[in-house]
């Protein structure tokens, strides 16, 4: 049995269809990463999940459980926001305590002058101010308990938010760009830290994300989104080695994958009087796109060796040079990761060849779906195309 599914979920805002029969299973313990660019609706199918806001067709079942017509409050959800969502006024140890007194404590138990009174109070409270204690201890916040949210870091909010989260023990963690408002090398800190605490609470996980280097380093599967429509669910190899669709090769990858027009004949794939050692199932002419990521594209020992280009400017970035070189036959702009030995004495403007390793391309079709392709000469070389 799954411990969250989701059949079919539909969304539209005034006309405009944010979701199109949106659908996935998430195994228990298994942590799913949301990612898209922005107005993908990923966050609104988060909050469709949550219980905030509800789909216009579609089914969500929680460890087989139908909780489609359920309220937030009855869906044992936790959700961590961007902004943490954390009161002002409380400190850190009431705040992680509020989802603890809103299950275990009356309304009239939780009163400031009444609660106090009733029968059983001080021993409940006892139980909530333990269970806090031990979960501020686990996340390595138990010395900011007294502290407000004002007097924290933003890490050490994030941390009091995620403890608050995890202390009501959920059926499913729902997490919404939690990392952004962190710096840079905090961000990657407290990623290690959900992985960890996701693996220890083994509690289903769906974390939504537009970074996808958070997707790809955290999430036991990506399931990437655009216009509203789940376009693959898989590991993050998988989506990265084999994409389904073009627009899931063109958003994951950084820097960006190489997209270049061609045309595809008898099984032949070209482009620019150029014939690749490439081959497709299709044998009628049709436009298609070869894509090849840049760590894929090498530079040729001369500018005969290979396609020829030119440099258009260069990105160090430390332990790898990103290289912009603009094809001569087809104009279009080929990008070359490489070692910074290897770029060394280049520069903007410098005539280069660049060979592509072609058992590493990939073929897709004009509507944007995967012509499987296989190589067609042992040495994938380039040749220039008769006739």
């Amino acid at each position: 049995m799954s411990a969250l599914s989701l059949r079919g979920i539909t969304k539209s805002f005034g006309g405009s269809k944010i979701l199109k029969g949106v659908s996935l299973d998430a195994q228990p313990g298994e942590f799913i990463a949301l990612v898209g660019p922005s107005g993908c609706g990923k966050s609104t199918l988060l909050r469709i999940l949550a219980g905030l806001d509800h789909a216009d067709e579609g089914e969500i079942a929680i460890g087989g459980r139908d909780v489609s017509a359920m309220a937030a409050a009855d869906r044992n959800i936790a959700m961590v926001f961007q902004s943490y969502a954390l009161y002002p006024h409380l400190t850190a140890s009431q705040n992680i305590a509020v989802p603890l007194a809103m299950r275990r404590l009356s309304r009239k138990q939780r009163l400031p002058f009444m609660g106090p009174l009733t029968p059983g109070q001080r021993t409940i409270r006892a139980s909530i101010e333990r269970d806090v204690r031990e979960m501020a201890k686990s996340l390595k916040i138990d010395h900011l308990l007294d502290r407000k949210p004002g007097q924290m870091s933003g890490g050490q909010r994030q941390r009091v938010a995620l403890a608050r989260a995890m202390v009501r023990q959920p059926s499913v963690f729902l997490m919404d760009e939690p990392l952004s408002n962190l710096d840079a090398n905090l961000r990657v800190h407290a990623r290690g830290e959900i992985v960890e605490l996701h693996r220890r609470a083994g509690v289903p996980t769906v974390y939504v994300t537009h970074d996808q280097a958070e997707a790809l380093s955290m999430a036991d599967r990506l399931a990437v989104m655009i216009g509203g429509n789940l376009l693959q669910l898989a590991s993050p190899q998988a989506i990265y080695d084999d994409p389904a669709h073009i627009e899931v090769a063109r958003f994951i990858g950084q820097p960006r994958i190489n997209l270049l027009p061609a045309v595809s004949e008898g099984g032949i794939v070209a482009f620019g009087g150029i014939r690749l050692a490439l081959k497709t199932m299709a044998q009628s002419k049709a436009p298609v796109t070869v894509a090849i990521r840049p760590e894929f594209v090498h530079l040729a020992e001369s500018r005969h060796d290979g396609l020829p280009a030119c440099i258009e400017r260069i990105e160090f970035l430390g332990s790898e040079v990103i290289i912009y070189c603009r094809l001569d036959a087809i104009g279009e702009t080929m990008i070359v990761k490489l070692s910074p030995a290897r770029a060394a004495g280049l520069s903007a403007g410098v005539p280069v060849g660049l060979q592509l390793s072609c058992e590493r391309a990939m073929v897709f079709a004009e509507d944007g779906s995967r012509l499987r392709s296989v190589v067609a000469a042992a040495d994938a070389k380039l040749e220039k195309a008769h006739g």
